[in-house]
Formats: structure tokens, C-alpha cells, sequence
């Protein structure tokens, strides 16, 4: 039985690597293409597994051959793909990426089946649910969903992380279902609907999610590290220095390995340290989930704090 439940999108992302970005009616020739598997949950759930969690997936693909691929990922990364719906008439969801010689990207993404599943698809999905210790879940997915599944959660007395990204505001009833919430700076100040410009800001901001029933939150704040509140206090974490590659999925590995950590019984400093060494990992290789590190990386990983 699965352990983390990760309620979430899954997507095909189309990265095309260009010298420029196409001017409006402009035909370039690029230099690569590549299919790697991606979205959100999807990415979380794979950064689980591949760090030892026994995780299972709950999401919806379309009746398309990018659906198939990714459902094989996720089972070739052994995530439990009962709960990944299909739906028919449906394309998969796929993100439409650019990147230019300067690291400089350009994104569509088509949400597809991601925006199809439904509360009705989590009351199937209950015994995966109440199976589980942890659930974890992002905002690639209907609201309402999220709304639901966090609730079920709840009722049934899971542990519960949110990771509010894509940045969105949130009712407060959403908030009050969530044990551990992590946000970057950007979805905090629109979470809690004020401007952030320095840390004190950021405290205020947490401090004002918390009132709000949030048990606990990290801040991730990219090479300057990460912030924990919790009732007990404030604690500040360094990031590890590398060479980044390439950004994507950093922030799904922190979540993945965070609920990993957490569900193996680790102090949450000690969870954040991991996370921390794993999201550096993720950033020093190309791609989504073909970034994601393993169990053995973060073993011999050895980096020195900004």
C-alpha cells in the first residue's frame, strides 16, 4: 500500500532547443527536440519513488499516445498508476516549451485531461487514500479537486502538503486543510495578498497563513535557501551550491523528498536538509523527470552551503 498519495497533473513536456526565440511570423530552424515526461504531481510522485517512498498516483491522462507514455513512466519508477484515469476524447495535458541559447524560455501549456478529473474520480480513489499516510497535491489540477481531496484527507486524518504552483489565490477553507505548505516567494505574496520585499515581509505573510489553520510552512526561496515556520518558531536553511543547468522540477524534487523525509520519520530540519540536497541535484541535470536524482545520488552527494 502506498504510503504518499500525490494528487496531481501530468503532462508531456515539448522542449525545443532554439539559437532565438521566433519573432511573431518568424520560421527558425532549432537546434533539438525532445519529449520528456513532466507536470507537477507527475514529477513528485517520480521524485518519491525514486528516493525509496512507496507513492501511488491519482491524476487522468487522455486517450492519446502521450497518455500511455507517461502512465509507463510513472510504472517503469514503480509510482502505483491505479488511480491515473483516462479520459476518452481527450488529448493529454503538454506543455509547449522554448529555450533559447541564453537559458530564456517560452511556455504554453494545454492542460487537457488534467483539467477532466473530478470529485467523483477521488471517491473512486478513497482506498488509495485512507490507505496512505501522506497526501500531496499542487495546482495543475481543477481547484475544487484540490479543495476535495484535501478534505477527504483530512477526514480520514492524513498528513497533508500542498505545493500552491501555479501561483493562484486560495479560500481560506482550502488553507485551513493543509498541515505543511510550501511556497516559493511569488505564491506567498499571492496567497496571502500582500507585497513581499524582505524577509520580515515574508514572516508577516506566513504568520498570516498560519492564522488561517496551515500547520507548518517552508518558504523556498532558490540559491538564498528556505524558511520554516511552525508554532515553535522560525528556522532559516542555506541552499547547496552547484552549477545549475536547468531550474525545472527543482522545486517538485524539494516537495517529493520533503514528504519522503517526513514519512520515514526524519526531524523536519533533517527533512529540509535532504530536500535541500535533492533540489540542488535536480538542477544540475536537463529536463523534468529526467532531472530527478535517486536514493544513491543524495547518499554520495557531497556540496558545500551558499
Amino acid at each position: 500500500m502506498s504510503k504518499i498519495v500525490v494528487v496531481g497533473s501530468l503532462n508531456m513536456d515539448l522542449v525545443t532547443n532554439t539559437k532565438n526565440m521566433p519573432k511573431i511570423g518568424e520560421t527558425i530552424v532549432g537546434d533539438s527536440f525532445r519529449q520528456i515526461p513532466g507536470g507537477k504531481g507527475a514529477n513528485q510522485a517520480v521524485a518519491i519513488a525514486r528516493l525509496g517512498g512507496a507513492v501511488g498516483m491519482i491524476g487522468k491522462v487522455g486517450d492519446d499516445s502521450f497518455g500511455e507514455t507517461l502512465r509507463n513512466a510513472l510504472m517503469h519508477d514503480n509510482v502505483d498508476t491505479k488511480y491515473v484515469f483516462k479520459e476518452n476524447d481527450c488529448s493529454t495535458g503538454v506543455a509547449a516549451i522554448t529555450v533559447d541559447s541564453q537559458a530564456n524560455n517560452a511556455i504554453i501549456v494545454i492542460p487537457g485531461a488534467n483539467f477532466k478529473i473530478t470529485k467523483e474520480d477521488i471517491d473512486h480513489s478513497l482506498d488509495m487514500i485512507h490507505g496512505a499516510e501522506t497526501i500531496v497535491t499542487q495546482l495543475e489540477v481543477p481547484i475544487d479537486v484540490v479543495h476535495y481531496s484535501l478534505l477527504k484527507a483530512k477526514e480520514a486524518g492524513k498528513y497533508t502538503i500542498l505545493n500552491p504552483a501555479p501561483a493562484q489565490y486560495l479560500e481560506d477553507e482550502i488553507i485551513g486543510n493543509v498541515d505543511l505548505l510550501i511556497p516559493n516567494e511569488t505564491e506567498l505574496e499571492i496567497l496571502a495578498g500582500m507585497e513581499i520585499k524582505n524577509e520580515e515581509d515574508i514572516l508577516a505573510a506566513a504568520r498570516k497563513l498560519m492564522a488561517k489553520g496551515v500547520k507548518q510552512l517552508i518558504v523556498t526561496l532558490g540559491e538564498k535557501g528556505s524558511i520554516y515556520l511552525a508554532e515553535q518558531g522560525v528556522q532559516r536553511f542555506k541552499a547547496y551550491k552547484v552549477k545549475a543547468v536547468d531550474t525545472t522540477a527543482a522545486g517538485d524534487s524539494f516537495v517529493g523528498a520533503l514528504a519522503v523525509a517526513l514519512s520515514n520519520k526524519l526531524e523536519m530540519t533533517q527533512a529540509i536538509d535532504f530536500a535541500s540536497k535533492v533540489g540542488a541535484l535536480t538542477v544540475t541535470k536537463f529536463g523534468a523527470q529526467s532531472s530527478l536524482p535517486f536514493k544513491d545520488d543524495i547518499t554520495h552527494f557531497e556540496g558545500d552551503l551558499v
